[in-house]
């Protein structure tokens, strides 16, 4: 009589103390407890993030509001949970002066989907924004050439918009701040 044994293993928890201890510029983002490393992002991501960073900047320091920052940029949300939005913008109530670590919650987060990264980004990272306390989450998806914007009220995301191919996505909670889809689709 053959006895059949299952070897379990279990795997340590990763936290921030283990994400701090990585090399800087590690392209590596704490989900869920777990270390996940990623490629350089494509040519047509990065381009996504220059032209909507570059138009968030300009809008936000025009007006005075706060802080803009364009991946790789370590934001912490808890122990086991820290990210690399591709940009982020913290606003001046949230945050007096520049930080040596991000530990709030920013104010606006925009994602570009990659195909590795579509399902943290839709639904875990969505969850913890969420629940974080993020005022407004913009997912931006270059296959479908789809922006959706999410508006956080009372805890919880609600589609504001949804915007295909071309057309304009504005901000609710920057108002004024209105981005022509045309900048990064049409090229």
């Amino acid at each position: 009589q053959q006895r059949d044994e299952t070897m379990m293993v279990e795997t340590k928890r990763q936290t921030t103390a283990d994400f701090d201890a990585l090399p800087e510029g590690t392209l590596v983002q704490l989900i869920d407890g777990e270390l996940m490393s990623s490629p350089a992002p494509t040519p047509t991501h990065q381009w996504i993030i220059m032209q909507l960073g570059g138009q968030l900047n300009g809008f936000v320091l025009n007006h005075k509001l706060g802080f803009v920052y364009s991946s790789p940029i370590d934001v912490y949300f808890l122990e086991d949970e820290a990210y690399q939005p591709d940009i982020i913008f913290i606003s001046h109530e949230r945050l007096k002066q520049q930080p040596e670590k991000i530990t709030i919650a920013p104010d606006l987060i925009v994602e570009v989907l990659s195909p590795s990264n579509a399902y943290h980004y839709l639904v875990h990272k969505k969850n913890v924004y969420e629940a974080s306390g993020v005022k407004e989450y913009w997912i931006v998806d270059p296959r479908e050439k789809t922006v959706e914007v999410f508006e956080n009220r009372s805890g919880l995301f609600v589609l504001r918009v949804k915007a295909n191919k071309t057309g304009t996505v504005s901000s609710a909670l920057l108002a004024g701040f209105v981005f022509n889809l045309d900048a990064i689709f049409s090229v």
